[in-house]
């Protein structure tokens, strides 16, 4: 993660109330917090790598926690895991940790314990710069600094790939150009808005040269936003 950029984590479960108070709660504790409430929604939103954790359920519907963190593993994406579920038997904990999760938690669970094995595998993923963030046909490499498309490689300025890495870790939501400012220059001050417009047209402009274009968007008056339509069909998917 770069530094001054918060945490993403993806809240999976089926029950609103749940969703919304792991939302409240480890927002409050500094996470940026998405929410999906069935088994399709989340592989489509975890398959892009964007996030740091993610908390799975394993009763959903559409597609179980199992099949989701099964895809999600044979697809190359290391995301940490930790699965929720109300089922405590041994067999059912070890099912899940053989298929690639990071931990286990049993319902009910203490929020302080799931705050602390939130930040446990945050920082042991802290130092993983080889995680591979995909948007569509479009695959950012952190631990190479490639980017390719469609399996074409994509030639970016370092300064560039920092825009685009920015944008492709948060995808589905808005980075604001302070954001950016902060996260590919290190300061606000050491770069203008007007910096940050000029590099994300350089960005564009070499998508859009390849056929990915409309993967990074201006949100008017707020910023930019990299997604790609089955972002957005996750994220407009109904919340039960």
């Amino acid at each position: 993660m770069m530094a001054g950029v918060k945490p993403r984590v993806l809240v999976v479960d089926d029950e609103l109330g749940v969703r919304r108070a792991l939302q409240r709660g480890l927002t409050a504790e500094g996470m940026d917090v998405m929410a999906a409430g069935d088994g399709p929604s989340a592989l489509r939103m975890a398959l892009t790598g964007a996030f740091d954790v993610v908390l799975l359920d394993i009763m959903l519907p559409g597609l179980s926690g199992y099949r989701v963190l099964e895809k999600l593993r044979a697809e190359g994406v290391r995301t940490p895991v930790l699965l929720v579920s109300a089922k405590d038997g041994e067999v059912d904990q070890a099912d899940g940790l053989d298929l690639g999760a990071d931990g286990y938690l049993v319902k009910p669970f203490s929020f302080v314990v799931l705050v602390a094995q939130v930040r446990a595998v945050l920082r042991r993923g802290a130092e993983d710069s080889g995680r591979r963030l995909r948007l569509g046909a479009l695959v950012v490499d952190r631990g190479t600094r490639e980017v390719s498309f469609d399996g074409e490689p994509v030639a970016l300025s370092p300064r560039e790939f920092a825009v685009l890495d920015t944008l492709a870790g948060r995808a589905g939501s808005v980075v604001t150009k302070d954001e950016l400012l902060r996260a590919v220059w290190g300061d606000e001050q050491a770069a203008t808005r007007n910096a940050v417009e000029v590099y994300v047209g350089y960005l564009r402009r070499k998508l859009d040269a390849v056929g990915a274009d409309g993967i990074v968007r201006t949100v008017r008056g707020h910023g930019y936003l990299a997604s790609t339509a089955e972002i957005d069909a996750a994220l407009d998917a109904p919340r039960r």
